[in-house]
């Protein structure tokens, strides 16, 4: 397995799991470091035969997802990831969050809904749970519908601080303020 390692971004290591499929350099999996458990050590136990190597369009991702997480505005190309691997309804989740676009926010009920899947709100929670791809889908713009943060790969606080260097304000409880809502199509 591929693997390049970004060292130093605001929110610890990040490794980027890859591999040529039909001659072009495709993103397997995105792993993000957690409080209490680097990118790098979870990335040593799912797997512990990986090489570090790259090529151009993978070290251009990596430069991306560092100026990214150092707050620069960043729309990342979708056709590196292998969306090959999710299910579909993983996938029309992912593309939906996707389409959230920087200093807005969704809900997981909202995006059920928007994929046609009213009342699937913990459905879609967990498809992001799972995205492999955190940062490239940018999944930290889904957010409970009390305005809560949820839950997040890398843990709350990173998921705060992503949000707020796009822009979105939080009270003293940490919910968001006057939350821009992605999908919210009132009738």
């Amino acid at each position: 397995m591929n693997v390049k390692i970004i060292k130093t971004t605001p929110f610890g290591p990040v490794a980027l799991v890859w591999s040529w499929l039909n001659g072009y350099p495709q993103i397997l999996k995105i792993i993000i470091s957690k409080p209490d458990l680097s990118a790098e050590y979870q990335l040593i136990s799912a797997y512990p035969n990986y090489e570090l190597s790259s090529c151009e369009e993978v070290d251009e991702l990596a430069t991306s997802i560092h100026a990214f997480l150092e707050g620069e505005n960043i729309q990342f190309p979708l056709d590196i990831v292998a969306m090959d691997s999710c299910s579909p309804f993983q996938k029309a989740v992912l593309i939906a969050e996707y389409g959230i676009r920087r200093g807005n926010v969704s809900t997981y009920k909202l995006i059920a809904q928007h994929i046609g899947r009213v009342g699937g709100a913990r459905a879609v929670g967990n498809a992001l749970a799972g995205n492999p791809f955190p940062i490239v889908i940018p999944c930290h713009r889904a957010i409970r519908s009390d305005g809560y943060v949820g839950g997040f790969q890398g843990g709350v606080e990173m998921k705060q601080a992503l949000l707020e260097k796009e822009g979105i304000t939080f009270d003293a409880k940490g919910r968001v303020i006057s939350p821009r809502l992605q999908y919210d199509n009132p009738k």
